[in-house]
């Protein structure tokens, strides 16, 4: 079992049905941030309490608002750490982390794969190596991702990165 909306769009975004949500979508463009009657959940919402990752993609890139609360004052943001990882991995390297870390490499000239470096975040540096990061990158102390993880002793992430280049 699992929920049912009053919204078809939130409905066909819970159940996966991408190309039913398509079409809603073409008749209607409102209905993209459309909220449900009953629980205020949106289609983005409906998609990432199942963890529809195809469906995720497809709302963000027609531009899903992810700031939109339902009647509990959550986000579809709050249901991803109860999902899919690979939602919240898509979220952090499409939308998340440019935006979190736009202030810091405007400061230090940092790109998000320094950050991960510095991090040691193992998980998310795969994630941005194989979405093309640019590992030549030098930030404003003259540091590629690689000299900070050398100089952090990581060897797993200096071997990563020397993969990549």
């Amino acid at each position: 079992m699992g929920l049912v909306y009053s919204e078809p769009a939130c409905q066909a975004a819970y159940d996966g049905d991408v190309h039913h949500l398509y079409r809603l979508l073409r008749e209607d463009a409102n209905q993209l941030n459309v909220q449900d009657r009953h629980n205020g959940d949106t289609p983005l919402i409906a998609a990432c309490r199942r963890g529809n990752l195809r469906v995720v993609r497809y709302l963000l890139d027609n531009g899903a608002d992810v700031h939109l609360p339902n009647e509990k004052q959550r986000t579809s943001l709050h249901y991803l750490s109860k999902r899919s990882f690979s939602l919240l991995d898509y979220l952090l390297i499409s939308i998340l982390m440019p935006i979190l870390l736009l202030g810091y490499f405007l400061m230090k000239g940092n790109t998000a794969l320094h950050y991960v470096c510095q991090r040691k975040s193992h998980r998310l540096i795969p994630l941005l190596l194989n979405s093309n990061a640019d590992t030549n990158i030098t930030n404003n102390e003259g540091e590629t991702p690689l000299d900070i993880a050398t100089r952090l002793k990581f060897k797993n992430i200096v071997q990563m990165l020397k993969k990549k280049q």
